[in-house]
């Protein structure tokens, strides 16, 4: 029933689910940043694997002279080679691959990081369409009364006052319309710059509807486990404790085996050599350590998932209160006609210049309203439900 929900929840949170999956996908495909962290993570990646294997051999050769005939010449020849513990091979193959899956999980948080900024950014433009719409109404409508009043003033019909009045309600609807026009272009900018200067075309300029889900405990505990952060941090808590067992196993002896020859005059001598190295200084509390830094890395994973259930729990709630207030909206529908009606109240003399502004005011005031409440609500929902998007 719970995957039901998010389900649902999924589908109505995509409002033009394709046309912005679209633009997410391209994005993903064309951001220069993320082409470089994906290289740099290959990187990271082949820098894991590189030392965990046995040391190079060592070839000596030494040839020494006497101080007499007698003594003769001596050749030596030595080829040895040393290994670790041999536990510390397979401990440190571990880390690696712990590391490695690290690296995976860092890159994925840094690709939602840019997709859910560009998946805001939709949802700032999709708010800015709809206004530019609106507000360019305003600015014919108003444009048509001051037009009017312009001709009645010249004509003796209208005074001064009301002139300027009408010049000036006019001149507010310009501003907010030039304010929202400038900020859906830069919008727009930003979005291209996501995708690495690659035109994008966004039109929507409608929000969908959204269903949260009833109980945030049981979603939440769904989800949990789709959270690449809180992975992370387990992850780092992983690599802490396989560290410790490498740092255990490289404490244990050293071993060295070899062959050795020795030539001196008619003499030879040859055999195997065998070192072990006991390390009694040099790796001195170097386990307490990586102990420490497992029950720090503990401790953050704690921090993590308490700072996500409280942040995931106040995102919630702030959606489901701004899910009541659209709901209310809803209730009391605006009318799309009222600004037309309000303009044939006036021109019929049912009332007043000030009036006329005012209401019309009040009217643009519920609809900006309306808008920004859809705005807040998408974008509470898309930080929300970021990890339940592929």
């Amino acid at each position: 029933m719970m995957k039901k929900i998010v389900f649902i929840l999924f589908i109505f949170c995509s409002y033009s689910a394709l046309a912005q999956q679209d633009i997410l996908e391209q994005i993903e495909q064309n951001n220069t940043v993320l082409s470089a962290l994906r290289k740099q993570a290959d990187a990271e990646k082949i820098a894991n694997k590189t030392g965990i294997y046995l040391e190079n051999p060592e070839i000596g050769y030494h040839y020494l002279w006497g101080n007499n005939a007698e003594m003769g010449n001596r050749t030596d020849f030595e080829v040895s080679q040393s290994f670790d513990f041999p536990t510390t091979y397979s401990n440190r193959k571990k880390v690696a691959n712990a590391q490695n899956k690290q690296v995976d999980l860092k890159y994925l948080l840094e690709r939602k990081e840019i997709l859910l900024e560009a998946e805001m950014i939709c949802i700032q433009l999709t708010y800015h369409n709809a206004l530019s719409k609106e507000l360019e109404k305003q600015l014919v409508l108003t444009q048509e009364v001051a037009d009017a009043y312009k001709t009645k003033f010249d004509k003796g019909d209208a005074n001064a006052l009301e002139l300027n009045k009408a010049k000036y309600d006019l001149l507010n609807a310009q501003k907010d319309y030039r304010a929202s026009i400038t900020e859906k272009e830069f919008l727009e900018a930003e979005l291209i710059r996501l995708n690495s200067g690659n035109a994008i075309d966004y039109t929507i300029s409608a929000f969908s509807e959204i269903q949260l889900p009833v109980d945030f405990g049981d979603w939440y505990r769904n989800q949990k486990e789709k959270n690449i952060l809180l992975q992370y941090y387990q992850q780092e808590v992983w690599i802490s404790q396989k560290n410790e067992k490498l740092q255990r196993s490289l404490n244990l002896p050293k071993f060295s085996a070899g062959y050795m020859s020795e030539k001196v005059l008619t003499e030879h001598f040859q055999g195997v050599t065998i070192g072990v190295s006991i390390p009694l200084w040099e790796n001195k509390n170097t386990i307490k350590q990586v102990k420490a830094q497992t029950v720090a890395n503990q401790q953050m994973e704690l921090d993590a998932n308490l700072r996500d259930y409280h942040q995931s729990e106040a995102l919630y709630k702030k959606a489901a209160n701004l899910q009541l207030i659209v709901n209310d909206f809803k209730t009391y529908q605006l009318s799309d006609n009222t600004a037309d009606l309000l303009k044939r109240a006036l021109d019929a003399g049912e009332i007043d210049l000030i009036g006329f502004i005012l209401e019309l005011g009040i009217y643009y005031d519920l609809v900006q309203d309306k808008l920004e409440t859809e705005r807040d609500l998408h974008l509470a929902v898309a930080e929300l439900m970021q990890w339940e998007r592929d």
